[in-house]
């Protein structure tokens, strides 16, 4: 005779979510959270919130640097390919201009260096936010759909083998209005 249970979906990560009244009681519940020893949590809210970076302990935006990555490539691109063109694979010679002439290859290469900044940025945020996630296990919360109107939510994912009970009861001494509990189906 078979089992129910070895038919039903592996469970995959668990996590906590509790919402919160305001804010700025989510941002400081976030600060507590983290001093617990909670490393994987997330905030979600209908708008951004002032000092939320800093109490999920995120670091630097690495924006920057893939934008500088992006722009270098494109110049050295750019530059390197007008000379590639005029100087070595067609070389021309009209009106006497050198086959390497540096003042005409600027407009290329700026066009290049703007080009690929942009694409990085755009192709990099979207690898940074993890982007498109269509699904998340967060979003199987009946509750959780007041997260993009007046809901401010606290989500923790909790370490394989935890109940949530300390989470949980964490998030009530901190003033959460709801709790809940969310199971990743995987497959």
């Amino acid at each position: 005779m078979e089992h129910a249970a070895e038919h039903a979906a592996p469970l995959g990560k668990t996590f906590v979510l509790g919402r919160f009244s305001t804010g700025e009681a989510l941002v400081d519940a976030c600060y507590k959270v983290r001093e617990k020893g909670f490393e994987s949590i997330d905030t979600h809210s209908p708008y951004p919130l002032h000092g939320g970076d800093e109490a999920l302990g995120l670091g630097r935006s690495l924006v920057p640097r893939i934008a500088l990555a992006g722009g270098l490539t494109g110049m050295f691109g750019g530059y390197l390919m007008m000379v590639y063109m005029n100087a070595v694979s067609w070389p021309l010679n009209v009106a006497g201009r050198p086959a390497h002439a540096p003042p005409s290859f600027i407009p290329i290469t700026f066009e290049t260096t703007v080009l690929l900044s942009s694409l990085a940025i755009f192709f990099g945020l979207l690898a940074l936010m993890r982007l498109p996630q269509p699904y998340h296990a967060v979003f199987e919360s009946e509750d959780f759909r007041s997260a993009v109107n007046d809901g401010f939510w606290l989500s923790v994912a909790l370490p394989p083998g935890s109940d949530g009970k300390d989470a949980s009861g964490l998030l009530s001494q901190l003033g959460a209005k709801e709790i809940s509990t969310v199971q990743e189906a995987v497959g």
